[in-house]
């Protein structure tokens, strides 16, 4: 069965009630595993063994976070530049070419309500425009950029509202499933 990997950075999982209900949505199905990468590395130092090992096993890759200061949170970049930087630059031949054609998509929740990533939003810039970094990583990666699964107004939404957006990013995931079998 294809594996999906879900590398969750949230340095306050606790207390993100968007977070929870997007993994409580799909945490019993099959073929997913679900890493956090706070609770991996518990005094900041990631296990870059351990984390290569998952994404050489994984089928399709799935980076979920909240947007901090338009990026993502820290560790998950220090992740970036410690895991992606030895797979493609040191590594190439034996890591990271086995990267390549993979299906990468970003689940990124974001505080604020939708309209307030438009030109004329607080934000000013769309939560697609933010992410291009991550867009241009997964390009250099070999990785198969999907269009970004997005929870807005994460902190004010309902209980109905988590719930449904739970079941959505549930057929995200079985969508992008299906997008590696055909």
């Amino acid at each position: 069965m294809p594996k999906t990997l879900i590398l969750v950075a949230h340095p306050q999982m606790d207390a993100s009630r968007a977070n929870k209900a997007l993994l409580a949505a799909v945490w019993r199905r099959p073929g997913i595993e679900i890493v956090d990468l706070y609770d991996a590395s518990p005094d900041g130092q990631i296990d870059v063994e351990a984390q290569v090992r998952l994404l050489l096993d994984a089928d399709r890759i799935v980076l979920q976070f909240p947007m901090q200061w338009y990026s993502t949170p820290p560790l998950l970049k220090e992740w970036q530049d410690q895991v992606l930087t030895r797979m493609i630059y040191l590594a190439f031949e034996r890591e990271g070419r086995l990267l390549e054609g993979k299906p990468i998509l970003v689940a990124v929740t974001a505080g604020a309500p939708e309209r307030a990533y438009a030109p004329d939003g607080s934000n000013r810039f769309s939560v697609a425009e933010l992410l291009k970094p991550l867009e241009a990583t997964a390009h250099r990666c070999g990785l198969q950029w999907q269009e970004p699964f997005v929870l807005y107004d994460s902190r004010d939404a309902s209980d109905e509202a988590l719930r449904l957006s739970g079941e959505r990013y549930a057929g995200r995931l079985c969508d992008l499933s299906l997008t590696l079998a055909a």
